[in-house]
């Protein structure tokens, strides 16, 4: 599981959006494919492509490929006479497998979706066989920037800050969809931040494959805590800031510094966990032990009390027996994780892990039923902790948003859109299973 797969796109998730060009994106996966949907919508658009839908897909599991097929198919079925392209990580990993379906007629690779001159029309090929474009990702050394105006109905954006990774973790394909660890330059990240907040966004999130690997290709490898650092000062605008998933055993100094003394960089730390047993994240061939999740969690906590985690954890790695599962169970509870991304583990083709020891699928179901049960138990004890108190909400739309925490919130005196892309403070009055509801503060 790359650290590009968090919160709030899991793998499973599906962002569908058309405009009146009709060009449909879907988008799967993760943050780094809802950026470059938006990448992809505006080179569509300027190349006056119409009756055109794009699926952007995810390989992170076998559920993923398999969820990319059916909305393949599902496209179709319901537009029989558009364009359909697929591009993403499976299509990147498995292009074959895509020019077979009948309903593709152009598959993208990773850095091809990222090219204005791929969406043009009378390039497109449209026989009984799809067009296939797709390169070695591994000779790619640089990561292409693309200023984009703003994020459909959306008052949150998505910012490449880097792609691609450098680690070869047992049980991941996604370094072989999107190549190794390569960074934005800071100017670029500069320009495309002011650009958005120019354009009414209160909320940027930074994303990428390894975000907390940013700047090691860059001249005088500048670190992600510098990067930001630099972002928020000069961009006094930005309301909010937010990193996707990181790993804990990565983070820099000047980071750490932010997290203690910048109250814009938001209080809720997504951490690329796996496992909470040594002998598995060994076997995973993770950077981190179960010791340093732990250290972090609570140095992070010291520096920012009100802070809450969140985690993405694979259930049934091969080898895990029950001791070990429960070291992972218990670090759920010993960390006080509070939104947690479960997978069964999916045996990936090509992989270490899928040539190891398995662990039965209905067992890997039952411990990953577990852990998300664990889950829920410390979200909604993190939501009745929130009764009573204060909270700013960005307002995203008819009433709904989010808490700095990243908690969902929806305001009880809803006045529809007069409050849409609005910091709103109020007071959180109680909660379900959907989320917190709080009532404005007047004024």
């Amino acid at each position: 599981m790359s650290n590009a797969t968090n919160s709030p796109n899991t793998p499973s998730s599906k962002n569908r959006s058309v405009n009146k060009s009709s060009i449909e994106v879907v988008t799967l996966g993760c943050r780094l494919n809802t950026y470059e949907s938006e990448v992809m919508r505006d080179h569509a658009q300027s190349n006056g492509l119409e009756n055109t839908i794009i699926i952007n897909t995810c390989a992170v599991t076998n559920e993923a490929e398999r969820s990319s097929r059916q909305s393949i198919r599902k496209a179709k079925k319901a537009n029989p006479t558009a364009k359909i392209i697929v591009t993403g990580c499976s299509a990147q990993i498995n292009p074959g497998m895509y020019k077979e379906m009948p309903e593709v007629d152009l598959v993208l690779g990773n850095q091809e979706k990222m090219l204005r001159e791929s969406f043009v029309f009378d390039k497109m090929s449209m026989h009984k066989e799809a067009t296939v474009r797709v390169n070695n990702i591994m000779e790619i050394e640089e990561t292409a920037h693309h200023l984009i105006s703003g994020f459909e109905n959306q008052v949150r954006a998505f910012i490449q800050i880097q792609n691609g990774c450098d680690h070869r973790c047992t049980f991941c394909t996604i370094p072989y969809g999107r190549g190794n660890n390569r960074s934005v330059p800071m100017g670029e990240i500069l320009l495309q931040v002011k650009k958005l907040v120019a354009n009414g966004c209160k909320e940027v999130v930074f994303t990428g494959v390894d975000i907390t690997g940013y700047g090691s290709n860059l001249p005088g490898n500048p670190s992600l805590g510098q990067m930001t650092k630099r972002i928020l000062a000069q961009v006094p605008e930005l309301k909010r800031l937010r990193l996707s998933s990181v790993d804990p055993v990565e983070i820099d100094n000047d980071l750490f510094l932010l997290i203690q003394n910048e109250p814009r960089l938001m209080p809720h730390m997504h951490i690329s966990l796996q496992a909470g047993d040594d002998m598995i994240l060994k076997r995973m061939k993770r950077r981190h032990l179960r010791q340093d999740a732990l250290d972090f969690c609570a140095k992070v906590r010291d520096l920012r009390p009100d802070v809450v985690f969140g985690a993405d954890i694979i259930a049934g790695f091969p080898t895990e027996t029950d001791e070990m599962f429960e070291n992972t169970l218990n670090l759920v509870r010993d960390c006080n994780l509070t939104y947690l991304h479960i997978f069964p583990y999916s045996a990936r083709k090509g992989t270490p892990a899928a040539r190891m020891p398995q662990v039965p699928m209905p067992l890997r179901k039952e411990r990953a039923a577990k852990l998300r049960q664990v889950g829920k138990d410390q979200t909604h004890a993190f939501f009745a902790s929130r009764v009573g108190t204060k909270a700013s909400i960005l307002v995203e739309v008819q009433g709904k948003g989010h808490t700095e925490h990243f908690a969902p919130v929806t305001l009880e005196d809803n006045r529809g859109e007069s409050l849409n892309a609005k910091l709103v403070e109020a007071v959180i009055t109680g909660y379900n299973e959907t989320g917190l509801t709080a009532k404005l503060i007047k004024s």
